[in-house]
């Protein structure tokens, strides 16, 4: 069975137009738009209305069920960042680098990210770290490899931190996130996703790094946002703090459930107008 709505247009390798070079420049002026996709019908309805696009490795956790981050593969990656390069025209598609193929070396991670952005249609890739990822990100960049850093709540190092806690709450614990952004940024990265810190210290480095910081869990001070989509339409029972929930879809898909299964078992639906007649005389 399968569906393929009219007012949706795909296109299998567009031409974007937004680029990491632009993402850059867009630092200080017009608050930097961005969501999550992983599906070629969400990243088609997302695209008009966002700058950037991340086929982040939460779709492991989205689509998947899985626990946490840590299992979902580069094949995996791939494979969505195809379908969401296919209904994305003008947004820069960024694809997360997994957990375990960029930080064994820089040649590792060169690797892993050419095959990401050769093999989808990608604009950049995204990788987790701060200092002691400065390194790979200034190889990827002088390779020709636009890259998204991550620093703050890094979820891929959930095990080391233990667990999803805010960082940043105490004074004593900005300066390593400070150095983390402040050293990706001068690596070469076109931007820094912020995750999951106090207010004063997104202010703090979104005014002291000279590329756009994207925050999820950091506040309105940040140069951009970012959300897991299917977090902020209401998809899933749990509601983190950071997310506001612009819609309820979950309920409406609950409720569009059970008024099928109602009709369905009252023989309902199908009704006249959802079945073929026969043609000819015997119509």
């Amino acid at each position: 069975m399968s569906t393929s709505p009219k007012d949706i247009s795909v296109d299998a390798r567009p031409k974007r137009q937004q680029t990491a070079k632009n993402i850059r420049g867009m630092k200080g002026t017009t608050p930097i738009v961005c969501l999550t996709a992983y599906i070629t019908p969400m990243a088609a309805r997302l695209d008009k209305h966002c700058d950037l696009l991340l086929v982040g490795d939460s779709v492991g956790m989205v689509l998947y069920g899985m626990e946490s981050t840590l299992g979902v593969d580069l094949d995996t990656m791939i494979r969505h960042g195809r379908a969401v390069c296919r209904g994305a025209k003008q947004a820069l598609v960024v694809i997360d680098l997994p957990f375990g193929t960029y930080e064994e070396s820089k040649e590792q991670a060169f690797r892993n990210a050419a095959r990401a952005l050769s093999e989808t249609g990608a604009g950049a890739v995204k990788l987790e770290g701060g200092t002691e990822m400065a390194e790979t990100v200034r190889f990827l960049t002088h390779r020709g490899i636009p890259v998204l850093g991550h620093v703050g709540l890094m979820p891929q190092s959930v095990h080391a931190h233990g667990g999803y806690g805010a960082r940043g709450r105490t004074v004593d614990e900005w300066q390593p996130i400070i150095e983390d952004a402040k050293a990706i940024a001068e690596a070469g990265a076109f931007a820094v996703v912020l995750e999951g810190v106090a207010e004063p210290l997104a202010r703090k480095i979104t005014q002291e790094v000279p590329v756009p910081v994207i925050g999820i869990g950091a506040s309105h001070e940040c140069d951009g946002q970012i959300l897991v989509t299917e977090d902020m339409l209401g998809l899933f029972a749990i509601n983190p703090k950071f997310v506001k929930r612009f819609a309820e879809i979950g309920r409406d898909i609950e409720g569009a459930i059970e008024a099928y299964a109602g009709e369905v078992r009252s023989r309902a639906f199908p009704a006249e107008e959802h079945t073929y007649k026969m043609r000819g005389a015997n119509s």
